[in-house]
């Protein structure tokens, strides 16, 4: 028996879905022509860190920025939500450390404008707690509580 099911197009597959990355081929094999998503969070975290950071070096002294994918959470953790980031107070020659979680980040956010607006609440709420001053003081464009 033959089998006449019209075939798709040419831009499916046999299971009809389309293209699984962008069809650009890279000009050095083995390197992604496009930025990858995590190279794309890195760069807006890196942005934002650097306008916070510059306006407030002064008073924030040595802070490392970091970016990792999840958190490690333990397994007695209680609470329902994810964390966002880390805040590890520095002491001695030590530095202050913020670490960024991209997964969770971009999880929460629908589109490139909320996960720009969610970094920055992150970042600006991180460094207002590391100065004990209010969130809308750190950043022109923190918008409120996340």
């Amino acid at each position: 028996m033959e089998n006449r099911r019209a075939r798709p197009s040419g831009r499916r597959d046999r299971r009809g879905r389309g293209m699984r990355g962008p069809g650009v081929v890279p000009r050095e094999p083995g390197n992604p022509e496009l930025p990858t998503r995590r190279e794309r969070f890195d760069d807006l975290a890196l942005a934002i860190v650097t306008s916070v950071d510059r306006r407030w070096q002064d008073r924030l002294g040595l802070v490392e920025y970091a970016v990792e994918d999840a958190p490690q959470i333990p397994d007695d953790w209680e609470s329902g939500q994810v964390p966002l980031s880390s805040l590890v107070r520095g002491s001695g020659a030590t530095p202050t450390r913020l670490v960024l979680f991209r997964r969770p980040i971009e999880h929460r956010a629908e589109s490139r404008a909320d996960l720009e607006a969610l970094v920055l609440t992150v970042v600006v709420e991180q460094v207002a707690e590391l100065l004990g001053i209010d969130p809308d003081r750190v950043d022109p464009r923190y918008e409120g509580e996340l």
